[in-house]
């Protein structure tokens, strides 16, 4: 693990909705700027900004149309190599947000490749071999170009998938990861990743990294294989570069060559993985009603679900990069209001003391709350989670001073709409808890991403939860109760040996023999 990494905790900023220094009612580069110090007086150290790449902005900029220039509505290349700098004045790292798979279909590469004459773009992109061709059970696109051909898309209709061969091979047009055509897009990929590597950025969160080689082997061994040969070659150059996918099998992303790996929020059929286990296990994400999630008090769920589906991974994995927890992003829905205030409080708790490095999506550290809004840019259901950044009770939230007709997304317009502003004040409030976890997080080795982890209680008849951070000495014990009723947990089933330390807590009192929890709360506990 790269050193900076041990200690790093990430703060992901969605540029459209972040804060809007020019008044047009879309946030930008320079607004970011504006904010780094706010930022690192969370404690956050690092950044990971969605894409600011020029864009029509058909899936929010995840269809780049060109990846060397900085969207207009969010400054220029000149703003964001500032960013870079002024963030490393502050001791802080800028993660850009890489989407390799595709591009949009306005992109110059496009444009050439749909061409029917041939040319150096021709095979950039996967086209069948005729208008009419079988596309081997894939989404494509056909009748809209010159090129007697179709093209197969790897997400919208607007996003073309870029080509880097196929594992399984049905059809002529299928070419090999190998083949001159897949090296060339690799070396096009490499070729953004040094443009902005060179200019102060300093890695990249790499948007559904598994989705390279079409019609893979289950463990996705020509995707893994396109990876090591781009990124060997990038972290000879750029050796303390780190690179985040959007992959969620963690022992494919790490082979892969990635630092880091996301644990995904999956429900697939009704059926949760680990992380949907702990906050979002019901059909509708947005309702309070029949969530089985481990952090809704009223839920009977334990955390023993959440465990068989994390721990063979973090064992699996272990020592070789690290496997990353989410308050929440961009395409997922908020947690509030679905989870109360208390139960956001503990599920936070959780996901800053856990191994691997704690991912904030902007907001989250207040308590935003998703709103029910109209698709924009794509959005669909997760537009509610982009609203913009309430900075004060202000106009438009201190977001923007624009007329609020045009603003990018509408703010929360509820009168007790959680500010920052409010929150600084309130010593109980959930931004200053985030703050001293992350400020516990900094002082204590034995909460650095790569620092020992074991599990210390695990009743299959309560909602209690405690694990070990760190070696013996010096080591913190998390304590929680996600459940609708008092528990006493004994030092003994804590591995103390004699009354410990209340570090951190909430809703938790030490008596001589036990800390008492109250319904959604936690202690942290030292020797």
């Amino acid at each position: 693990m790269l050193p900076w990494l041990r200690t790093a905790i990430f703060y992901e900023i969605y540029p459209q909705s972040f804060s809007d220094s020019n008044g047009d009612g879309i946030g930008d580069i320079p607004g970011i700027i504006n904010k780094l110090e706010y930022i690192r007086s969370l404690g956050c150290n690092a950044l990971w900004l969605n894409p600011c790449f020029d864009s029509p902005f058909k899936d929010g900029g995840y269809d780049v149309r060109d990846y060397t220039t900085v969207a207009p509505r969010y400054g220029s290349n000149d703003d964001l190599e500032l960013l870079f700098e002024r963030a490393h004045q502050l001791g802080m790292r800028v993660l850009l947000d890489l989407v390799p798979g595709h591009t949009s279909e306005e992109h110059a590469w496009f444009v050439q490749s749909k061409q029917p004459e041939a040319n150096a773009y021709s095979d950039r992109y996967i086209w069948t071999n005729g208008i009419f061709d079988n596309a081997d059970g894939m989404p494509f696109i056909s009748g809209e170009s010159p090129r007697d051909a179709a093209y197969i898309l790897n997400f919208f209709k607007s996003q073309p998938a870029l080509n880097y061969g196929f594992g399984s091979r049905s059809y002529a047009w299928q070419q090999s990861p190998d083949s001159p055509a897949a090296n060339s897009t690799k070396d096009a990929m490499m070729s953004v990743m040094r443009f902005w590597l060179s200019r102060g950025c300093d890695g990249f969160r790499v948007d559904m990294a598994d989705s390279l080689v079409k019609k893979d082997d289950g463990e996705k061994s020509g995707t893994i294989r396109v990876w090591q040969q781009m990124l060997r070659p990038i972290r000879k150059e750029f050796p303390d570069a780190a690179f985040v996918a959007e992959w969620g099998r963690p022992w494919q992303a790490f082979k892969a060559g990635f630092d880091m790996d996301f644990y995904l929020d999956w429900r697939w059929n009704g059926k949760p993985n680990g992380y949907s286990f702990l906050v979002r296990n019901t059909d509708d994400p947005l309702s309070r009603n029949a969530d089985m999630s481990f952090f809704a008090r009223s839920s009977p769920t334990t955390i023993a679900p959440f465990l068989a589906d994390y721990l063979p991974q973090y064992y699996r994995v272990e020592g070789q990069g690290a496997f990353c927890f989410i308050t929440g992003n961009h395409d997922s829905p908020r947690l509030a209001p679905r989870l109360d205030p208390d139960e956001i409080a503990v599920a936070y708790a959780m996901f800053l003391t856990m191994p691997g490095i704690p991912f904030i999506y902007y907001g989250d550290e207040i308590g935003m709350r998703y709103q029910h809004l109209q698709s924009l840019e794509g959005g669909y259901h997760r537009t509610g989670s982009r609203t913009p950044m309430q900075w004060n009770a202000g106009r438009n939230r201190g977001f923007s001073t624009a007329d609020p007709s045009a603003l990018y997304l509408p703010t929360d317009p509820s009168p007790d709409a959680p500010t920052v502003e409010s929150q600084n004040s309130d010593p109980k409030s959930l931004l200053n808890m985030v703050k001293r976890l992350i400020s516990l997080r900094h002082a204590s080795s034995s909460l650095n991403a790569d620092a020992a982890f074991s599990v210390v209680a695990a009743p299959h008849d309560s909602k209690t939860f405690a694990y070990r951070r760190g070696e013996a000495l010096g080591s913190l014990v998390i304590a929680l109760n996600a459940g609708d009723t008092v528990q006493e947990l004994n030092y003994g089933a804590l591995s103390f040996d004699h009354r410990p330390t209340l570090v951190e807590g909430r809703r938790a009192t030490l008596t001589d023999v036990s800390v008492t929890l109250e319904p959604s709360s936690f202690a942290i506990l030292s020797q």
